[in-house]
C-alpha cells in the first residue's frame, strides 16, 4: 500500500511536469494529454480549489536571505488587532476535514495590512532590492530531479523555462474533479505579466500582486519589515470581532444582498455573471471592510501564511486549556502529494463559489507549495507590537 502511494506521488509530479514541459502546446491533442495523465493516477475525488492546485516542483528554497529591511520601513496602512482568544476552526457542515476539531486558540495584539499588497507596492520592494521572483526564475534541475524517479533524463533546455500558472477557462462545462481543465503553466507569466507574456499592469497598479511564491511574499515582508501571518492570526483578523460566524461579514449568504466579496458567481469554470462587479481579480478595497477594518479577507486572492501545512494539526494543539499564539506545525504533511511540502493560504480567491469552493469562509484552509505562485495568489503582511 505505501509502495502504491508513493508511486501515484511519484506520477503525479510527473504529470505536472509533463505540463510545464508542454506550455508552448496549444493543441487540444496536448491539453488532453495532461488531463488523461492526471486523471489516470490520481484520486480526483478529493481534487478541487481547496485541496489541490498543480504545484511548481515543491522545491523549499529562502530567497529572502539577502533582503534587509528598508530603511523606509512604515507601518502606514495598517491596522491594530486586539489581543484575544477565540474558538478557531470549523462553523459550518462545509467544512473540510481539517478545519476540525474547532479549538480554542489566544494571540496576541499586532498589526496587519488593511488590505492585500498591490501591484504598485510590490513594485517598489522590486526596484529598491532588484528581487527575482520565484515564477522569473529558470527551474533548477538539479532540485527538480530529487523530485523524479532515478535516472530520468534531464529535458531538453528549452523546456526548463521560467513559467507560472495561469487560470485559462474554458468555454464549455468541464468534470470539476480535473484542475488540468482551466489550469496551464504558460512561459512568461510571472507578477508583470500575471497572464502571459502579452499582458501587462497597465491601469492595474492598485490590484493585489499575483503570480508570487510564499518565498516571493516573505522576502517582500522582510524588506518591509514585517512578515506573513500565522493562521491564527488571519483566521482571528478575519472573524473581525464576530463570534463563531462563518463569514468575515457575519452568517448571510454569499448570493443574499449586496455583493460582499469578489467570489465566482455563476457556473465555474465557464460563466461568470460578475455580479459583484469583476470576472477576475479585483482592485483592493472594492467591497465592505469587516469589523476590524479589514479589506478583501473574503474572496479576491488567496494569502499565504507563514505555516507550514497539516492536514490534521488541529487534533495536535487541541487543549482544554487552549493553546497562545500557534505558529503551525514544524512539519509539513499533506495526504493528497505526500512528498510535496506546503504552506497555507486562507481567504479564498474570485475563482471562489458556493457550489464548488467555499474558500471565502473564514476558517477554510487551502495550501500549496512554497516555490507556487498563480492567477489568483497574493498576500498580506503583519508585525508584532
Amino acid at each position: 500500500m505505501g509502495m502504491c502511494i508513493k508511486i501515484k506521488s511519484i506520477v503525479i509530479k510527473l504529470a505536472g511536469f509533463v505540463a510545464i514541459c508542454a506550455i508552448s502546446c496549444k493543441s487540444n491533442e496536448d491539453a488532453k494529454v495532461i488531463s488523461d495523465t492526471i486523471s489516470r493516477h490520481k484520486d480526483t475525488s478529493t481534487m478541487s480549489c481547496h485541496s489541490n492546485i498543480p504545484s511548481r516542483f515543491g522545491t523549499v528554497a529562502d530567497s529572502s536571505q539577502n533582503i534587509l529591511a528598508s530603511k523606509k520601513a512604515s507601518t502606514a496602512g495598517m491596522v491594530s488587532i486586539p489581543a484575544g482568544t477565540y474558538l478557531m476552526g470549523a462553523d459550518d457542515k462545509q467544512a473540510s476535514d481539517d478545519e476540525y476539531p474547532k479549538h480554542l486558540v489566544s494571540v496576541d495584539s499586532f498589526l496587519i495590512d488593511e488590505h492585500e499588497v498591490t501591484n504598485a507596492e510590490f513594485a517598489v520592494f522590486v526596484n529598491a532590492t532588484h528581487y527575482v521572483t520565484t515564477a522569473e526564475r529558470k527551474p533548477d534541475w538539479e532540485e527538480l530531479k530529487k523530485q523524479l524517479p532515478p535516472n530520468t533524463p534531464k529535458p531538453s533546455s528549452d523546456k526548463l523555462v521560467a513559467s507560472s500558472l495561469v487560470f485559462t477557462p474554458p468555454n464549455q462545462e468541464v468534470d470539476l474533479n480535473n484542475y488540468a481543465q482551466w489550469w496551464s503553466w504558460v512561459q512568461g507569466a510571472d507578477w508583470r505579466h500575471p497572464d502571459g507574456p502579452n499582458s501587462n499592469l497597465k491601469g492595474k497598479e492598485n490590484f493585489p500582486v499575483i503570480q508570487v511564491s510564499w518565498d516571493d511574499a516573505t522576502a517582500y515582508a522582510k524588506w518591509a519589515g514585517k512578515r506573513l501571518p500565522t493562521e491564527a492570526e488571519w483566521e482571528w483578523a478575519a472573524r473581525g470581532g464576530l463570534v463563531n460566524n462563518v463569514y468575515s461579514w457575519g452568517n448571510e449568504s454569499i448570493d443574499a444582498g449586496n455583493p460582499k466579496a469578489n467570489t465566482w458567481e455563476g457556473n465555474f469554470p465557464n460563466v461568470n455573471t460578475k455580479r459583484d462587479g469583476y470576472y477576475g481579480i479585483a482592485p483592493v478595497k472594492r467591497y465592505a471592510p469587516n469589523g476590524y477594518g479589514l479589506y478583501d479577507m473574503a474572496g479576491n486572492v488567496w494569502e499565504w501564511c507563514s505555516d507550514w501545512y497539516k492536514n490534521d494539526y488541529y487534533k495536535t494543539i487541541n487543549k482544554p486549556n487552549g493553546i497562545k499564539n500557534p505558529k503551525g506545525p514544524n512539519t509539513s504533511y499533506d495526504p493528497d502529494e505526500p512528498f510535496t511540502p506546503k504552506k497555507s493560504l486562507r481567504g479564498g480567491s474570485f475563482m471562489c463559489n458556493k457550489s464548488y469552493c467555499t474558500g471565502y469562509r473564514v476558517s477554510r484552509r487551502m495550501k500549496s507549495s512554497a516555490d507556487s505562485g498563480s492567477s489568483n495568489t497574493g498576500f498580506r503582511c503583519v508585525k508584532s507590537k
